[in-house]
């Protein structure tokens, strides 16, 4: 998709950075620069962390093995240093072994500390244009417990072996001490794997992610990749808007973290103890209703075919299949997160409830531990499993309310993301207002009269309004678009339809 590149005026940056701020204030963030709002003793706690890393767990049973051996490398986007995975892929006499390191932050944070009570207020590192609110302060998540290259660093090891067609047949996690070898961005490996350079290791990489997504296919999962809207910030200070697909390597790489999550959640279930992430099934309504979407725009979905073959197959290129993968999105509403097996006495849960929909099995998170609270506790009831024990008491007692804290944090987060996008898009098109922009209609109200349009150029999704005496909107028709207002404070763009359709008659509604 295009990206726009827009220079705000010095007055501009300073009203924006401002309204960041406030947005901020608004969900219950702390500013992202100094300490990004923890407290001296947490800051202190961390620090003190920091040096001592090779401290014991509490309650952990298991013993830290040195695996410095092992070659891992860390594929993240471009500039990161909050690495909580580090990946190693090898071809065995049958099949595949995926070695996967995740950041050990239970090595730094102890139970009933100020730093554990800060993190679990927090719930989520919250990213934006003008730095990030982490989870950890910097000391631990940039530095002693992120796997940076040539440090070494305590993580869990989960070791994974796969059959010759990617199927799981066996998985253990243990504590240990890594060394990764290299910080890879995806453009690099990407671009590694196209021009023919990649080595072993990217190319078993590639070989058992297509692998896993065949499996994915196979048992009904779908990956719904809808392009992302970006704010990304130049060298040069200059903010602008993208509309970013991912690249392949990027969905090879996360179904290592899905593989890893799919055997967590078997383990958890298993010993009885654990937190999944779980998503319900589509409603039915929904599938029908999105059926006749994609009739009207021209879609292709066989008759007997279930939603995901129709979601793999489009183009988000082309507009009408564009408005098709927003309209899915209602597909996937309701995920939550279930524990079981805490103080509370909580079953775990069984049949739909314990699957997320979207994965077509059930899920755990426990590959992101530097920005997710929940991976903390559910890597160390693994950890327990493996190791024939049951989890530290400091897991049990926090199993019952993890899934509240998670909720609130997602929700906060969600809302300062949307908010960030809002201001930006403000910002960038205010001095616009008035022009024409082609834009798709890819989201409709039951009355035909409103809806959400995207423009490609600046990469911009913003609600839009049929023009008072034109047609009604049409999902996934081209249209000229008349920006009718952007106010920055106020977090507000409009779009006006103007003329007529350049595709129309389509539809009116994915309800009609």
């Amino acid at each position: 998709m295009p990206t726009s590149r827009v220079r705000l005026a010095t007055a501009a940056g300073h009203e924006l950075l401002a309204a960041l701020g406030a947005l901020r204030a608004e969900v219950g963030l702390p500013e992202p620069t100094g300490t990004a709002g923890f407290s001296a003793e947490a800051l202190a706690q961390a620090e003190g962390a920091a040096r001592d890393r090779l401290r014991p767990v509490p309650g952990r049973r298991a013993r830290r093995r040195d695996r410095t051996d092992l070659p891992l490398v860390t594929i993240d986007p471009v500039g990161s240093r909050d690495l909580d995975q580090a990946v190693h892929v090898e071809p065995r006499a049958h099949g595949w072994r995926v070695h996967y390191a995740i950041a050990d932050l239970p090595a730094f944070v102890r139970p009933g500390s100020a730093l554990d009570e800060e993190t679990r207020a927090r719930g989520l590192t919250a990213y934006g244009p003008d730095g990030r609110v982490p989870l950890h302060p910097r000391v631990l998540s940039e530095g002693a417990a992120s796997l940076l290259p040539g440090e070494d660093r305590p993580a869990v090891l989960w070791s994974i072996d796969l059959d010759v067609d990617g199927g799981l047949t066996e998985a253990l996690v243990e504590p240990v001490l890594v060394r990764s070898r290299a910080r890879l961005s995806y453009d690099e490996a990407q671009a590694a794997l196209d021009a023919g350079t990649a080595d072993d290791l990217l190319l078993a990489l590639r070989r058992v992610g297509m692998l896993r997504q065949e499996q994915e296919r196979a048992r009904g999962g779908v990956s719904l990749d809808v392009p992302e809207q970006e704010v990304v910030v130049g060298d040069d200070g200059a903010w602008h808007l993208r509309f970013r697909a991912p690249l392949p390597v990027e969905g090879w790489n996360a179904q290592i973290s899905l593989l890893t999550g799919t055997a967590a959640a078997d383990l958890m279930l298993d010993a009885g103890v654990g937190v999944l992430r779980t998503l319900p099934p589509a409603d039915g309504r929904d599938v029908a209703r999105l059926r006749r979407t994609a009739a009207a725009l021209g879609v292709p979905w066989p008759a007997r075919a279930p939603y995901g073959e129709a979601l793999r197959a489009v183009d988000a290129a082309q507009p009408a299949h564009l408005a098709f993968l927003h309209a899915a999105t209602s597909l996937f509403r309701g995920a939550a997160y279930a524990a079981f097996g805490g103080d509370d006495g909580a079953a775990a849960p069984t049949g739909d409830d314990a699957r997320h929909a979207a994965i077509a099995a059930p899920y755990a998170h426990v590959t992101a531990p530097l920005r997710r609270l929940v991976d903390r506790y559910g890597t160390e009831a693994c950890l327990a499993a493996c190791a024939g024990a049951r989890p530290p008491d400091w897991v049990r007692a926090a199993l019952p309310g993890l899934p509240a804290l998670m909720t609130a944090a997602g929700r906060r987060a969600s809302a300062y993301d949307r908010g960030v996008l809002d201001l930006v898009e403000a910002a960038v098109l205010a001095p616009q207002v008035g022009r024409t922009f082609r834009g798709v209609v890819v989201d409709v109200d039951d009355d035909g009269r409103r809806g959400q349009a995207v423009l490609p150029a600046p990469a911009v999704r913003a609600p839009v309004v049929a023009d008072g005496d034109g047609d009604a909107l049409d999902l996934g028709a081209t249209l000229d678009l008349v920006l009718a207002e952007a106010d920055l404070r106020a977090r507000r763009v409009r779009l006006t339809a103007a003329g007529t359709p350049a595709q129309a008659g389509r539809l009116r509604s994915p309800g009609s």
